[in-house]
């Protein structure tokens, strides 16, 4: 199998964030940066299908230089080889634009199966994999969890609401988006980071794949949360205290 894993770089999960003079977007200075998580997952997934049945894991990206080592985290992991589509204002370009470059890149290879994580880490919006899967023409599923390969295609579990689980089937090629937590993460190996280095690394420009810049969904401002403290006395008995508790941490915390 060709299998195409489109991963991208964001802030690490514990970085100090600011917003930009403009508050158009986060200020990158400083930034440390890191794998998204979910594509982390998507990965995995691709090379334990490779283990299993052959073939070839391409990572493809969108963005400035920086994401040579996000690249090369990959590549140690064992995929065999990038596309990088070299893009400087990849955080004005909206869910559309993103997914215009990916497709554009990924066309060519004519993979069977492409993957990319649920969402990003940084902006959450769980459309670019769809949107590729359109521009494509390509059936897709979405918060995947396992892939196994068959005779006439792909079966897939996807992850439903409350505990329920589906499990479906599709032809290849397909897009699929990957869900965290579905199986376990490996580590890049000393020898891993070492080949690495010995990869190729494509790199194609925006321009080069003739994909228009201009938004269709324009980010206007970008703001930090507000702090907010406020204390409330939960009436009655000891047991009514506490019954009351649990559906405040339930409904409005939502942390149980």
């Amino acid at each position: 199998m060709k299998i195409i894993v489109a991963i991208k770089q964001v802030p690490e999960r514990d970085a100090q964030i600011r917003v930009d003079a403009a508050a158009h977007w986060i200020d990158e200075v400083g930034l440390q940066w890191a794998l998204n998580e979910s594509d982390a997952y998507a990965l995995e997934e691709a090379l334990q299908l490779k283990e299993k049945h052959g073939g070839e894991v391409i990572v493809l990206t969108a963005g400035p230089e920086r994401v040579g080592p996000t690249i090369r985290e990959a590549l140690a992991k064992g995929a065999d080889r990038a596309i990088h589509v070299d893009c400087g204002d990849l955080g004005a370009r909206d869910a559309l634009g993103v997914a215009r470059l990916l497709a554009a890149a990924a066309r060519p290879e004519a993979a069977d199966l492409l993957l990319t994580g649920l969402q990003s880490d940084d902006l959450g919006q769980g459309q670019t994999g769809v949107i590729v899967a359109e521009l494509l023409g390509l059936p897709h599923a979405t918060l995947i969890l396992h892939v196994e390969k068959t005779d006439n295609g792909l079966s897939v579990k996807r992850e439903l609401e409350e505990g329920w689980f589906q499990q479906i089937e599709l032809p290849t090629p397909a897009v699929l988006t990957v869900q965290s937590g579905g199986s376990k993460l490996r580590y890049a190996t000393l020898m891993g980071i070492k080949r690495a280095k010995m990869k190729e690394v494509r790199t194609v420009t925006a321009a080069e794949l003739g994909v228009d810049a201009a938004p269709v969904a324009v980010l206007e401002r970008v703001a930090l949360p507000q702090k907010q403290k406020s204390t409330q006395i939960l009436p009655g008995s000891p047991k009514e205290a506490a019954a009351a508790l649990v559906e405040k941490l339930k409904f409005e915390a939502r942390v149980l």
